[in-house]
């Protein structure tokens, strides 16, 4: 397991939305579905879009750049032009506060 690194609270991040993160130098984002908390890497695999800024719909979130679908519960890539998916990281929700592993 890796270490946890405490990065806000639930209210920072209303249903459907996310927030980007900055954790040990690594940029987050941390995505609310439905009450239920995701992160995975930032940064778009294809030209290094901000996915933190990408329009979520469920479980997906398009690259603002491009295009590209990422899954926010597993960071794999659901359509080009990215090829490959981005790491998924674990989040805890301690009594309302929210921890990213890194």
């Amino acid at each position: 397991m890796g270490k946890l690194v405490k990065v806000g609270s639930v209210a920072d991040i209303p249903p459907g939305s996310a927030k980007l993160v900055e954790v040990e130098g690594k940029r987050i984002a941390v995505f609310n579905v439905g009450g239920r908390y995701y992160a995975i890497d930032d940064t778009c695999p294809h030209r290094g879009g901000p996915l933190s800024e990408g329009t979520l719909q469920g479980e997906v979130v398009t690259c603002p750049w491009h295009g590209s679908k990422f899954n926010v519960t597993t960071g794999a890539v659901l359509t080009p032009p990215a090829r490959d998916g981005v790491s998924r990281h674990s989040v805890r929700d301690s009594g309302g506060e929210l921890s990213v592993e890194v």
